[in-house]
């Protein structure tokens, strides 16, 4: 039960962070104040937006299990011409996916609620950000055990 609890709370706390980062991002990019009027619906930005976040949440996953399990196939026990695939993988999504988040807010010409896709460029740029850290940290285990 109090495991539970510990993980609800820290997942919580996660969600919390990543939102106050998002709003970080947009806030440096001057695009934080919300539309006059909303636009409804998919937008071509904000489908580039969503594809960027979900790469980089891929990445970050792929990350997370090369770090957490380094004998599986992601893990930093399979190599790639002598890189660990997971490793690669978390780091070239996770690149991939701050360069168009950064494109996308630098074109940007609202905020939220344009159609802009502002926020799913935001959530893009951490999460590539994160996915790119947690591929680091498997790489230098990767290169520490190797």
């Amino acid at each position: 039960m109090k495991r539970t609890i510990v993980l609800v709370l820290a997942a919580l706390a996660a969600a919390a962070l990543f939102g106050g980062l998002v709003h970080a991002v947009l806030v440096v990019a001057h695009l934080s104040e919300p539309a006059a009027t909303t636009v409804y619906g998919l937008t071509s930005r904000r489908l580039w937006a969503t594809t960027a976040v979900v790469l980089a949440l891929v990445g970050v996953l792929i990350g997370g299990l090369a770090l957490a399990r380094p004998s599986s196939r992601f893990g930093t026990a399979s190599a790639l011409k002598g890189f660990p695939l997971g490793t690669i993988v978390a780091l070239v999504a996770g690149l991939i996916a701050v360069v168009n988040g950064w494109l996308n807010l630098a074109i940007a010409n609202g905020g939220p609620g344009t159609g802009n896709g502002v926020v799913g460029a935001a959530g893009a740029l951490v999460l590539g950000l994160i996915a790119m850290a947690v591929g680091g940290l498997a790489l230098d285990r990767s290169r520490r055990t190797g």
